[in-house]
């Protein structure tokens, strides 16, 4: 009787349960870390490679691992004072070495409403202050790869909601312009999600025109602050009322902010034309969070212009000057002469 042969997808299986048992037994990965769905953030759809027009031969990406392939970002729900492990992969598929260097950075929203990690001169201090590199400087020799592990831990203090970050790299190379490439870590830390927003410094300016009967517009400015816990856009409206109600104006429909940081600030101006002097005005801002998660509370602000109108004053007061003049020249014409 011959022993029992071990196939190949026996033995495939074997090795993959032995590898899984090891994996999940390393140091620091916590198997509560939640893999999270993709968030829409701006240049976020796309993995993050530092392809430019002439298309250099090397690639930054999330490593294939217990945690999925082929991520366009990593993303992690962690409780605070929680902890895993992952990997960043550097691919070189060029003729010569590569010399990466690498640290982590927290994320912020730019002028024109992209997110973008802050550079090696900001001290971070948010997801980029809690992740661990086992290697800073890597050197990735020509037609290899090399994974290069790190370690997410997260602070006691951490704030339940939205955290975002990643890392940054510097690729330098044989011949070419050194380059910097990001990859974005996104973390949602345990506890109720509150979105939630604010506006802030609200001003109405009032311009009038010279025509007595004409009307003017109005210039609305004003702070959205994200004073949530989670990463969300602003929903806006703004509206300009006259005393009692009597007309309202506004400058149609206003286009979303972009995605704000907890904490971030996003600053707005609108016009609204055709608008009378009406010698008062209120304007009204409100904003709503973009967000699928509940509750999404409206917060509002008002605030009031004066809108005098000058010219048709002066004229009124030129009439009514013109008019007293006329009466009291009627009046020295009918006295009579010996009273004069």
């Amino acid at each position: 009787m011959h022993p029992p042969v071990l196939r190949g997808s026996t033995v495939l299986h074997a090795v993959t349960r032995v590898l899984a048992v090891l994996l999940l037994a390393l140091p620091g990965v916590v198997l509560s870390g939640v893999v999270l769905p993709d968030l829409v953030l701006p240049g976020a759809g796309q993995p993050q490679r530092a392809f430019a027009a002439d298309n250099p031969p090397w690639e930054i990406k999330p490593a294939a691992n217990i945690f999925g392939a082929k991520r366009p970002s990593f993303s992690y729900a962690l409780p605070r004072g929680g902890q895993l492990r992952d990997g960043l992969l550097i691919v070189n598929r060029g003729r010569t070495a590569l010399t990466v260097t690498l640290h982590g950075a927290d994320a912020f929203t730019t002028d024109d409403g992209s997110i973008e990690l802050r550079s090696t001169e900001a001290k971070p201090r948010d997801v980029g202050a809690w992740i661990e590199l086992d290697e800073t400087t890597v050197r990735v020799p020509p037609g290899r790869s090399v994974d290069v592990p790190f370690r997410l831990a997260l602070p006691d203090s951490a704030t339940p909601g939205d955290h975002l970050g990643g890392i940054v790299a510097l690729v330098q190379q044989a011949g070419t312009t050194d380059r910097l490439t990001t990859t974005r870590i996104r973390l949602q830390v345990s506890g109720e999600l509150k979105p939630a927003l604010a506006v802030e410094d609200l001003k109405v300016h009032y311009s009038g025109t010279p025509n007595p009967f004409g009307e003017g517009s109005v210039a609305v400015t004003y702070t959205v602050r994200n004073t949530g816990n989670t990463i969300v856009a602003a929903r806006q409206a703004a509206a300009v009322t006259g005393p009692f109600g009597v007309f309202t104006a506004g400058p149609g429909q206003l286009a979303d902010s972009p995605q704000l940081l907890p904490g971030e600030t996003w600053k707005v101006a609108a016009s609204i034309p055709g608008v009378p002097p009406a010698l008062r005005l209120t304007g009204t801002v409100r904003v709503v969070p973009v967000a699928k998660s509940a509750p999404q509370p409206t917060s509002a602000a008002t605030a009031h212009v004066l809108t005098i109108p000058w010219t048709l004053l002066l004229l009124l007061i030129g009439c009514a000057g013109v008019l007293a003049l006329a009466i009291l020249s009627r009046r020295n014409r009918k006295r009579p002469a010996h009273a004069r």
